[in-house]
């Protein structure tokens, strides 16, 4: 069998990479969630504020929110029908996730959730991942569309 500086050295070693693993992984949330932010400030919020705009001007009324860590144009009519971007981190690795809702009734329901520029490190999404979102979110929320 085994002896038992063998299994201790054993176990030490796994410990050890499970704390490094550990360390690594908080420090790919930290960069992600500082990415998030300023895909929000920077390309998120300034865009879904234009589409606020053109929306208004179509006599649509909308309104832009920002709860925290997330960015939300939704209904004057009904909170419940909107669309929403937010960080979702409970993947290998964190993502900006797109999110729509219609109100139902006194609930809302989620008919479509998506990666805004799947598969790309937050730092890499753009305006253009995240206006392909929208363009086809946004009719969702405005004439009621199922996906």
């Amino acid at each position: 069998s085994m002896d038992v500086s063998e299994l201790r050295k054993a176990i030490l070693r796994a410990l050890d990479e499970a704390r490094k693993e550990a360390v690594d992984r908080r420090a790919a949330m930290d960069e992600a969630g500082l990415a998030y932010r300023a895909f929000l400030d920077k390309v998120a919020t300034p865009l879904l504020r234009q589409a606020v705009g053109v929306l208004r001007a179509e006599g649509q009324m909308f309104s832009l929110h920002t709860p925290a860590e997330s960015v939300r144009l939704a209904s004057d009519a009904n909170p419940l029908t909107f669309v929403e971007l937010t960080l979702d981190r409970s993947g290998q690795r964190p993502q900006v996730m797109g999110r729509v809702s219609l109100a139902r009734g006194r609930q809302g329901s989620v008919i479509d959730e998506r990666p805004v520029g799947p598969g790309k490190p937050i730092a890499d999404v753009h305006e253009q991942d995240l206006t392909a979102f929208l363009v086809d979110a946004i009719p969702k929320v405005v004439v009621g569309v199922r996906s």
